[in-house]
């Protein structure tokens, strides 16, 4: 991979993480920015139901957030790119689609 292509996928995972970040900021409850529930709404239910939504929304946006910081890291080290299995490199296509992977599409 040339610097070059390093740049560029440094730049694609750096504004996903920044995304993922404003979007857990977003829905994070704990957060004054979070969107704000009413806690005597009388459906009750409802209120807890999209608290819920919210908090496996969160675990979701988490999960894509360490892949995609493990993806930079591997930028850092030099590992970026070759499958965590088989070391093989993963193609182009794959890491196009899905720059935070870790695995060749053998390996997925």
């Amino acid at each position: 991979m040339t610097s070059q292509d390093v740049d560029a996928v440094r730049v694609v995972l750096e504004r996903e993480q920044a995304e993922l970040n404003r979007q857990i900021d977003e829905l994070d409850i704990s957060n004054d920015s979070a969107a704000d529930f009413d806690e005597n709404f009388a459906d009750s239910g409802q209120v807890a139901a999209e608290q819920g939504e919210n908090l496996v929304l969160i675990s979701n946006f988490r999960d894509q957030l360490a892949e995609v910081e493990a993806a930079i890291g591997r930028l850092d080290d030099g590992s970026y790119g070759r499958c965590q299995v088989c070391d093989k490199p993963i193609t182009e296509a794959r890491l196009e689609a899905m720059p935070a992977t870790r695995f060749c599409i053998d390996h997925a």
